[in-house]
């Protein structure tokens, strides 16, 4: 059982020992220099040994710093440099706690369980990602990369109940962090601010604002990898409201568009690359036009769209209702059209579609 010190996966191992599991709790501890941020772990380790000892229950933390950090992080450093959005916390789950986490120990054990709201089914002797019934709480868009040699060895304990049930199991057997807030931020780093974060490693680089309708310079960033399509709050502007929706990473230019209902700021259509399949690719190359639910932003609702194969792992989202802030970087998850299953996902480009 991975564990955090937050109130999910302490109530996720509660409800695994109440059905009768022999369970092992670690801790995934990503190191960070002293003068990075207010990252300290101590507190949730502190949280996670006094509930280990409370049960009678194995613990390790187990450290896997520098895997972390030449891959999740780098990838996330990577892609803001490129004028893209990352999404860290999918890779995170992919990479770290489904990754190097199951091949050094998780491999040792029946199954791996972790807090997230999800949940798996059993379809035609195959499991699948499938999502959790708190809809505002449903953690499957971070969990939608992982392959399905991971997911056959996963379990989610808190797929089948609300977020406010997990509040009450806390407070009903007295948990030490049953009130507890959840954490923010990005995965394993805590307290930390994202724009500090950037600014430590890419530093700062003033350019202009300009609106995108009339060629006019509003005012100066300080570097277009802290802005993102669809963003509204940070950029200073008067008269808005304003939204990003375009970078040119190339003269570092941020254009903005004002209003909540300028064309400027809506798409119908996503193109994507690197799609992946978890369990298995429904449609193969006869993938056109087929229903689909869909998100690009962690959100609990969905969009309905319909799905066609351009190429191997390239594919188009055409989507039902107008998209507002459709960046480049982000996933795009697809879902099936009932809104059940998490089928896999794909990174959205800014490629023209063919």
């Amino acid at each position: 059982m991975l564990i955090s010190g937050g109130v999910d996966s302490a109530v996720a191992a509660y409800r695994l020992m109440e059905q009768g599991h022999d369970l092992h709790l670690f801790y995934i501890r990503i190191g960070m220099d002293d003068d990075e941020g207010d990252c300290s772990a101590e507190e949730d380790i502190e949280m996670c040994r006094f509930i280990a000892k409370r049960y009678n229950l194995p613990f390790d933390v187990v450290t896997l710093h520098q895997e972390y950090w030449d891959n999740v992080m780098e990838y996330a450093l990577r892609t803001v440099r490129q004028g893209l959005t990352p999404n860290p916390d999918i890779m995170c789950n992919k990479m770290i706690k489904f990754g190097f986490f199951e091949q050094r120990w998780g491999r040792e054990f029946d199954l791996t369980a972790t807090g997230h709201y999800a949940s798996t089914v059993e379809r035609d002797g195959k499991k699948y990602l499938a999502t959790a019934v708190d809809p505002v709480k449903d953690q499957t868009d971070f969990l939608a990369r992982i392959s399905y040699e991971q997911l056959l060895h996963l379990t989610f304990p808190l797929g089948d109940i609300p977020k406010s049930r997990v509040r009450e199991i806390a407070i009903e057997t007295r948990m030490p962090n049953a009130y507890r807030k959840d954490s923010q931020g990005i995965c394993f780093l805590g307290k930390i601010n994202y724009n500090d974060f950037i600014r430590r490693h890419l530093g700062e680089r003033p350019g202009p604002i300009i609106e995108i309708e009339t060629g006019k310079k509003l005012g100066e960033h300080r570097g277009y990898w802290f802005h993102t399509i669809g963003q509204r709050k940070g950029l200073g502007l008067s008269g808005g409201p304003w939204f990003v929706v375009k970078k040119n990473v190339r003269d570092n230019a941020i254009y903005v568009s004002r209003g909540y209902d300028t064309e400027k700021q809506y798409g119908r259509l996503l193109h994507i690359q690197e799609t992946k399949f978890i369990t298995e690719d429904p449609w193969g190359a006869d993938c056109d036009g087929v229903e689909i639910s869909f998100k690009n932003r962690h959100t609990p609702d969905f969009t309905s769209a319909r799905l066609t194969r351009l190429d191997e792992g390239e594919y188009v989202i055409e989507s039902a209702d107008k998209i507002q802030g459709i960046a480049p970087g982000q996933f795009a998850v697809i879902y099936d059209p009932t809104r059940t299953l998490c089928l896999g996902s794909g990174i959205i480009t800014g490629r023209p579609i063919r």
